[in-house]
């Protein structure tokens, strides 16, 4: 359930942090804040009805296309399809109507900002991916049509679609920003108990991916994971030599986020993220233990760790947290603004 893979996220951050988009600077939004009156509204934290189907109407304008990497074909489909599609492959729909929501709200602030950019970042050479703007996979963000829904979903089709659907036009228009820029949304699956800072795994310092504390995911079902590996498989894999003693490494640097950020072999010194790596680990934040001619690997949660927790949004929700709190704690210093000049903007642009 790894959400973007490193190498796409670093390119991503650097794309980010290096390029000026156009259309951002044609429209900025008035001091920081949401522009018309859905702005002032969402700011109140009460926007109406009436604005939401208006902000629908302009989702409903724009076609994303999307490769499908199995079938190596575009398809091309609406916007609300699209996150519809995304929410349903990303998070399960039986989560708390407010975690779906906040996933809904990063799902939109991500495609968003790619279509503003029009970047081809992760996209495949091929002819066939040619007009497409995202794949179907983790280098973008999963996504699932309906047929594939009704497949997966089987007898609990219906009441899957409709929490889902409910999710995304209960957000309809809203898109998550910084600086009056969308920002780069990313989340994953389970933490170990804190997010961690985009600084520590790919390099690039960006203000609103900082490691905060994540303590609903403790207990989760994705939290602890073991596994096992021969010892000649370990060593062949890490490039190293365990010996006979008892000790495998030794940690001497661990993350703002608890987790391993260096492991020193015997003078050979290894990041947590290429142990991750090598070892298809769930998590950075792992421990081992020999037994006999095996190794025995612990992990605390799942994912890279960056952005916002999927089981964490979930226990936030079940606490009685709304989606607005959940994605201003896993995103730092962000507003939700209206989207509606942005959606203006790509379809005048079409």
């Amino acid at each position: 359930m790894e959400k973007f893979k490193p190498f796409i996220v670093l390119a991503s951050i650097l794309f980010a942090l290096t390029l000026v988009i156009p259309a951002v600077l044609v429209l900025p939004f008035n001091d920081g804040k949401a522009s018309g009156k859905l702005g002032e509204e969402l700011a109140k934290g009460k926007a109406s009805t009436s604005k939401t189907v208006s902000s629908s109407k302009k989702e409903a304008a724009i076609e994303v296309a999307v490769f499908r990497s199995a079938q190596s074909k575009i398809e091309k489909v609406k916007l609300e399809d699209y996150l519809v599609g995304v929410v349903a492959a990303e998070m399960p729909a039986d989560f708390n109507e407010e975690a779906l929501k906040a996933q809904a709200l990063a799902a939109r602030t991500y495609i968003v900002n790619r279509l503003i950019s029009k970047t081809q970042l992760g996209m495949p050479k091929s002819a066939l991916a040619k007009g497409a703007l995202v794949t179907d996979t983790q280098l973008h963000q999963v996504y699932k049509n309906d047929a594939e829904q009704r497949r997966d979903w089987g007898k609990d089709y219906a009441w899957k679609k409709k929490r889902v659907q409910e999710a995304v036009r209960a957000t309809s228009g809203q898109i998550l920003t910084y600086k009056n820029k969308p920002i780069d949304a990313l989340f994953f699956s389970t933490s170990n108990g804190y997010t961690e800072s985009s600084e520590e795994l790919w390099g690039g310092s960006i203000p609103y991916l900082k490691s905060v504390s994540s303590p609903w995911d403790r207990g989760t079902e994705k939290f602890m994971s073991k596994m096992e590996i021969p010892i000649s498989q370990f060593e062949a894999r890490l490039g190293v030599k365990v010996g006979s003693g008892g000790t495998i490494g030794k940690i001497i640097a661990r993350t703002k986020g608890k987790r391993v950020a260096k492991v020193d072999f015997n003078g050979r010194i290894l990041t947590g993220k290429a142990i991750r790596e090598k070892l298809d680990l769930r998590s950075t934040d792992f421990a081992w233990e020999r037994k006999g001619n095996k190794i025995v690997i612990t992990t605390k949660g799942f994912g890279h760790g960056v952005g916002m927790s999927q089981y964490g949004a979930n226990g936030m929700a079940a606490q009685g947290k709304n989606y607005k709190e959940i994605v201003k704690h896993y995103y730092q210093g962000v507003q939700i603004t209206s989207a509606d000049n942005m959606l203006q903007t790509i379809t005048a642009q079409k």
